[in-house]
């Protein structure tokens, strides 16, 4: 039986061509993390693939949920936080199955939370912009909607919608999961800016970002929408809302 203390969760939805090479780029690693992988009913057999390698080879350092139909990613990583729970692991990380986030930067951010940081953030514009391969339309974007969201929130996060990032399972515990409202991108910023208002400490490591090669992109304007619109929401929240206290 592999021991670990970390959890790797994946959300997947058609990434047949992606899903082993990132599993075995994880399990090369020194350091021993186990992975979630969490299919939202991929018409691809992207779930029969990992489901393949739980039974020939990873069978104790490998995990899938299957779910009907697409959910989004927000209610994918809610199920994988609770699991994560469940099964008493230390640190949970949030990362892409198309190789956008680089799996040798995992430690890196396993290493902050380690340290004495509850919430690592694998950051794309903490030291300028580290994007590659991107639209330039795609780098602005996302650019200016983390701007935007430091300008409306006063949140002094330069990646607020990075989906590269390590939680502390005290964060995990503390955040009311059944509370968080965004699924796309949203999402991410509500989990980084809830963590923030309750008094985690946070660290933004400086990532490179690398635009998928295989598989296609699921990002879309409704995502982004979401993200924009519910940025003053947030704002709204931070003024008004009563944020659960720290756990020890």
């Amino acid at each position: 039986m592999h021991e670990s203390d970390s959890l790797v969760i994946i959300p997947t939805y058609n990434e047949k061509e992606n899903i082993e090479k990132i599993i075995r780029a994880v399990f090369g690693l020194e350091k021993c993390f186990h992975v979630l992988v969490i299919d939202d009913g991929s018409p691809d057999g992207t779930a029969s693939i990992v489901q393949r390698l739980m039974e020939s080879e990873f069978t104790d350092r490998l995990f899938l949920i299957e779910r009907k139909g697409k959910l989004g990613l927000g209610t994918a990583y809610i199920t994988g936080f609770k699991w994560a729970l469940a099964h008493g692991y230390d640190y949970v990380t949030e990362m892409d199955a198309d190789f956008s986030h680089d799996p040798n930067d995992l430690p890196r951010l396993y290493a902050a939370t380690r340290e004495g940081y509850d919430v690592a953030i694998g950051s794309r514009y903490v030291c300028g912009v580290n994007v590659v391969n991107w639209p330039i339309g795609r780098v602005l974007m996302s650019y200016f909607a983390s701007k935007y969201v430091r300008f409306v929130t006063g949140f002094a996060v330069h990646d607020t919608t990075a989906g590269f990032v390590c939680y502390k399972r005290r964060v995990l515990e503390t955040i009311p999961l059944d509370e968080v409202r965004f699924k796309g991108y949203g999402f991410q910023i509500e989990m980084k800016y809830t963590a923030h208002k309750i008094g985690f400490k946070i660290k933004e490591i400086p990532v490179i970002f690398v635009n998928r090669r295989e598989g296609v992109s699921k990002m879309n304007g409704g995502i982004f929408g979401e993200a924009f619109f519910g940025v003053m929401r947030l704002r709204l929240d931070g003024w008004l809302r009563k944020y659960p206290k720290m756990k020890a």
